[in-house]
């Protein structure tokens, strides 16, 4: 959208395959393509050197050398847990925070992508790397912190923008789930939910807007579902 050449370099069939159902995920990838992105599937980066003439040349399994002004690598995340371990709180994928966000030590706090919760709607323990979550535990420890014993109860969600297209997603968005999608214009818009025996444990909210806590109502819900009693159950 700015003018320059991209490529993608993705080691899934599709984009986002590990959050979107294949046929989503293969949609996104035809579409990318149709906006002037060369995507490469199915590929993996074997290196990243400097060129000789300044900027980069990535290596591909499959595509070979790309030169590159610029690399953006997408490689998720390792919490950062020293501090805590070295305080001798509780770890496990993330600080151990209680309902009230507090650590195994009770004078301390913690919040954000680092903390690691027990969520009432899906009944396990998240730990969640985005914006919703980090603002909204943020400010649910500071009250607690001072004095306002309020449960961090929220089930986060969180968003993006692709071209034309976006979406928000609530719960566990996860491709090897069980996924009912309820198209109003295959790929277009409409929902799709993400079910484990019969309950719903996300939902993905594709070119719906204003859903959110609708999606989060109907996670807390108990279930079991059939696929019937989901289509049309949230509007899109």
């Amino acid at each position: 959208m700015q003018g320059n050449e991209v490529t993608m370099i993705v080691p899934e069939n599709g984009i986002a395959a590990r959050v979107f159902p294949a046929d989503l995920a293969r949609f996104v990838a035809k579409y990318y393509r149709e906006k002037g992105v060369t995507v490469h599937l199915g590929d993996t980066v074997t290196r990243i050197a400097t060129g000789s003439r300044g900027g980069f040349t990535v290596g591909a399994r499959a595509a070979g050398p790309i030169s590159a002004e610029a690399v953006i690598a997408g490689l998720g995340i390792v919490p950062n847990v020293d501090l805590a371990l070295q305080a001798g709180l509780a770890v496990d994928n993330g600080i151990v925070v209680d309902t009230l966000l507090r650590t195994t030590s009770p004078d301390v706090y913690a919040a954000g992508d680092v903390a690691r919760f027990h969520n009432p709607a899906l009944d396990k323990r998240l730990r969640v790397e985005h914006e919703d979550n980090a603002n909204t535990m943020g400010r649910t420890a500071g009250l607690n912190m001072a004095g306002a014993d309020l449960p961090y109860d929220h089930l986060p969600f969180f968003y993006s923008d692709l071209f034309d297209l976006g979406y928000e997603a609530v719960g566990e968005v996860d491709a090897r789930l069980d996924t009912v999608a309820d198209w109003k214009e295959p790929f277009r818009e409409g929902v799709v939910y993400y079910l484990e025996s019969g309950r719903v444990r996300g939902v993905l909210l594709w070119n719906v807007w204003g859903q959110v806590d609708a999606a989060r109502a109907l996670i807390a819900e108990p279930g079991p579902f059939l696929a019937d009693q989901l289509r049309g159950r949230l509007p899109g």
